[in-house]
């Protein structure tokens, strides 16, 4: 059985703790306060009470360290170095319509690095973790990306811009690049789990941009310490700070940056 560290155990605990209420307001997901942050961008009082839970209870775990909230905004680390990476309802819009597909992500960053991640389905019950060096896990079970390297046998996730968010034209060049050459992609709706699920290699490779910090940073390190390639889209590494980013297998990373690369360049 996969040992978890004290780090993992108080993530899994205050997630675990937030995620009973968050169950409990998608059953009556119908009687919720919904407000816009933006045209089709949404929060909810369910986003709102999770996240009030897990500041709570990770600020008593470790009250040194800081925050980085989708909704709170930034507060500051008392030690200067950790801060928790916080999206309490990714997948809001899914949730929002009463369909069974968002996560918990919880992210530990220190300096700029993450260092440590979990990333929780409640209704599928199903926790992936990892911690830098330690190897990836969902529940008990060890990750690994796929070992696929035909283009034509992978499936690759993304994510589709709506409405209020730019490069729309972008994308669809994009798309019709990966379509010609892959056995289809996906778009759920969740980046957290779209990063979770090329670690369990269910998909072999996942890309998109115009992402927040709170997004990947769980994701992140869940791909990498499986052993996906995550960079951004042009290879960079910086997927916190610009929000575009590409995770793949080993197999047809270069193939799909070149496909992408194709696009940004006009050709």
């Amino acid at each position: 059985m996969a040992r978890k560290s004290a780090i993992i155990n108080a993530m899994e605990l205050s997630a675990r703790k937030a995620a009973r209420k968050l169950l409990r307001d998608f059953n009556e997901v119908e009687h919720l306060q919904v407000s816009r942050k933006g045209p089709a961008d949404f929060v909810s009082q369910a986003d709102l009470t999770c996240e009030a839970t897990l500041r709570e209870e990770l600020g008593r775990l470790r009250p040194d360290f800081g925050f980085i909230l989708e909704e709170g905004g930034v507060v500051e680390a008392k030690d200067g170095t950790h801060y928790w990476v916080v999206d309490p309802l990714d997948g809001t819009t899914n949730f929002l319509h009463g369909l069974p597909h968002f996560a918990i992500s919880i992210g530990v960053k220190a300096g700029k690095e993450i260092i440590a991640g979990i990333i929780l389905d409640p209704v599928k019950d199903e926790l992936f973790w990892a911690e830098k060096g330690g190897g990836s896990y969902m529940n008990d079970r060890r990750l690994r990306v796929s070992s696929r390297t035909k283009m034509t046998d992978c499936i690759l996730a993304t994510g589709i811009p709506f409405a209020g968010k730019p490069d729309h034209g972008k994308f669809l060049k994009e798309l019709e690049e990966v379509m010609a050459m892959s056995a289809g992609v996906r778009r759920f709706g969740a980046a957290s789990l779209d990063l979770a699920y090329v670690a369990a290699g269910r998909y072999d490779g996942y890309w998109e941009r115009n992402l927040a910090e709170w997004d990947i940073a769980a994701g992140i390190i869940i791909a990498r310490e499986a052993g996906a390639l995550v960079s951004q889209l042009d290879g960079g590494e910086k997927m916190l700070e610009k929000g575009d980013i590409l995770a793949t297998n080993s197999g047809i990373n270069s193939a799909v940056m070149e496909m992408l690369r194709k696009v940004r360049l006009g050709r």
